[in-house]
């Protein structure tokens, strides 16, 4: 992949996935914005960039105001004259069961995933539909927005709005020649490590460098950041000029497209439906194929 030509902005990418995302497109020649609201671990991965023969400079700001998001496409413009990949990934957790979270646990976090995703987008369409030349909005998507997952109301809602506006923003910015597309990656980051099936390998790689086992990096589709990177990267590049509007897995050995959601089965009733025609009817027609929900427990 030739970047060379291309300017990104990669939110929360001080570190984890959002590093290893600036990483890979600075490899492939992209000049890239650094966000984090750490300044440390912003400069870090510049300097980290910078050593290995990229581009970069860092904005620290928070995400999810208009303002964050203004800055961070100017930080683009100012340092490299232009922007053509707006990746929004940072994000943040506050786990808890229904009944236990609050109103800032909740508001936290849709702040951060839904609004910051929804402001830097915006602010980058603006300024490629400005450019005319195009563009690719790649957003952080995950499981949970999916499937939905246990003590995490507030990011599964968040996740399954940042795929729903992937949907729209690919229909709406078609004609302006920029693209749209969802990446629901599963990797090892410190996230990931509190899940007890994955912590113990976590560990071993972090520290002898014990390769994953087959059971993780197939089975269960799981694996290092790295292996995640390379799709922010052919999502950026001119390659994936018709891929518009997808959510897209990756992790370990395993790559995967999402289904859009849609009607699995129908029933008819002249006259339409009571409360009582429907009891009688739902055992037989629609019941009969209830859907899963909630992210699988990992086998290993």
């Amino acid at each position: 992949m030739d970047l060379s030509d291309k300017v990104a902005v990669v939110t929360g990418s001080g570190r984890g996935l959002g590093l290893g995302y600036a990483r890979s497109l600075a490899a492939a020649g992209a000049a890239v914005v650094i966000n984090d609201v750490d300044a440390e671990a912003a400069d870090a991965a510049v300097k980290q960039i910078s050593a290995a023969g990229g581009r970069a400079v860092a904005e620290v700001v928070p995400v999810g105001t208009t303002s964050a998001a203004e800055a961070l496409v100017a930080r683009a413009v100012d340092s490299f004259g232009r922007l053509d990949v707006m990746v929004t990934n940072a994000g943040v957790l506050r786990d808890k069961v229904l009944w236990k979270m609050t109103d800032e646990d909740f508001d936290t976090v849709v702040q951060v995933h839904l609004r910051g995703t929804f402001t830097c987008v915006r602010a980058a369409v603006a300024r490629m539909r400005e450019q005319g030349e195009g563009g690719r909005i790649i957003v952080a998507g995950s499981p949970a927005g999916q499937l939905g997952n246990f003590g995490q109301t507030n990011y599964a809602a968040a996740k399954a709005g940042v795929a729903a506006m992937v949907r729209t923003w690919a229909m709406e910015l078609a004609r302006a020649g920029i693209t749209a597309n969802a990446v629901i990656p599963v990797a090892a980051t410190a996230m990931t490590k509190t899940i007890p099936a994955f912590a113990p390998h976590i560990e071993a790689l972090e520290q002898d460098g014990t390769a994953f086992p087959d059971s993780l990096r197939k089975g269960e589709g799981f694996g290092t950041v790295e292996d995640v990177a390379g799709l922010v990267t052919f999502l950026a590049s001119n390659a994936s000029a018709d891929v518009n509007g997808q959510c897209i897995g990756i992790g370990g050995d395993k790559l995967s497209l999402w289904s859009h959601p849609q009607e699995v089965s129908v029933a008819y009733a002249d006259g339409g439906w009571s409360a009582d025609t429907i009891a009688a009817a739902w055992p037989v027609t629609v019941g009969r194929t209830p859907q899963t929900f909630g992210i699988p427990a990992p086998r290993l």
